[in-house]
């Protein structure tokens, strides 16, 4: 299964926002105070669990705990933002995002494959 890395400061964001040259990131912003969130969380987790993807990378960033860092991605990446959200990034692009109820397993494998 893969692994969902915390996002927690501007340093980490720049080196996976440059990883993302070399291949696709997910990006997954996490309200820990939130319920529609959580079940984001779950479908994205479910996505590891169930697809046995490990060829791309997921980083999590918890927007209260983070807030100045959740703002810098959506500046970056001049998507507003959202929480929930994910977004796929290849080549410092946005590819996909979705956010609240669109977090889904089926949907988040469908933007990856």
């Amino acid at each position: 299964m893969g692994t969902v890395n915390a996002l927690t400061t501007p340093e980490e964001w720049k080196d996976t926002w440059e990883s993302s040259m070399n291949s696709p990131i997910l990006v997954f912003k996490h309200s820990t105070s939130c319920m529609i969130s959580a079940r984001a969380f779950k479908h994205v987790k479910a996505f590891f669990q169930t697809s046995g993807e490990d060829k791309i990378d997921c980083y999590m960033v918890k927007v209260i705990e983070s807030r100045r860092l959740s703002h810098q991605i959506a500046n970056d990446t001049n998507i507003p933002h959202k929480s929930p959200q994910i977004l796929l990034i290849n080549k410092q692009q946005i590819v996909w995002n979705a956010s609240h109820w669109k977090i889904t397993e089926d949907r988040i494998r469908k933007a990856v494959i």
